[in-house]
């Protein structure tokens, strides 16, 4: 925990003189998205506080927060904890990724389509996996999926799957086989990219859904082996 402490109080010059708890919030979302508090770790107000400089209310309102996020749970006499997810939750997050990004897609219109940010994720995945960096290719992976969902346009839709991929980032960090997780996506993604490049979003959205049902199941048969071996 000291480590993260001492990465934590590098983030307060982001917070800046007008320290808000959504500042806060956001801080500490990336970092329970990068893994520097896995799922199941207490959060101390006192380190936290003091790491980020900010005062107890602010970083109770951060923590409510994330905690509608459900990305953190409070526990009764026991403090703020990162939530560790059900199957259950494994497979409603895929659920509504299936319901939000294929209709994204469904729903792009005629093309062109502006990909550079697809783009852009596809090449950040290949040289992370050049550099045998696979918890990279899986942040990149959800960078893929998160410019495929700002092809709509939506800030409602942004940050309805923002909270959502930062829950699945929960469950990756349980799973922690990257390699194996991560690496046959970088084809998969490369290919609905290919035929959104050439106006066939029918094909993208059949990739798409095809993908997201084998990531599902791909998922799932490890995360349940981890939380029983954890239980």
């Amino acid at each position: 925990m000291a480590e993260q402490l001492k990465d934590l109080a590098d983030d307060r010059a982001l917070l800046g003189r007008t320290s808000t708890a959504e500042r806060v919030s956001d801080i500490l979302r990336s970092r329970i998205a990068e893994g520097y508090f896995p799922p199941g770790t207490r959060l101390s107000e006192d380190s936290i506080g003091g790491a980020l400089g900010v005062s107890r209310n602010t970083l109770r309102e951060a923590f409510r927060l994330l905690t509608h996020e459900r990305l953190l749970v409070h526990e009764l006499n026991r403090g703020v904890f990162v939530r560790v997810l059900t199957v259950e939750d494994v497979e409603d997050i895929y659920r509504t990724r299936r319901l939000v990004e294929c209709a994204v897609v469904r729903g792009l219109g005629e093309p062109p389509y502006g990909l550079d940010g697809l783009v852009g994720a596809v090449e950040e995945g290949r040289r992370a996996a050049r550099e045998g960096d696979w918890k990279g290719v899986g942040t990149a992976n959800i960078h893929f999926h998160r410019e495929l969902v700002a092809l709509a346009a939506s800030e409602r839709t942004a940050e309805l799957m923002r909270s959502v991929f930062a829950e699945l980032r929960l469950a990756f960090h349980v799973v922690d086989e990257p390699q194996r997780l991560h690496e046959p996506y970088i084809a998969r993604n490369v290919a609905i990219l290919e035929a959104l490049q050439a106006g066939e979003r029918g094909k993208a959205e059949r990739l798409l859904a095809g993908y997201l049902d084998d990531s599902l199941e791909r998922v799932v048969e490890v995360y349940r082996r981890r939380v029983g071996e954890d239980g």
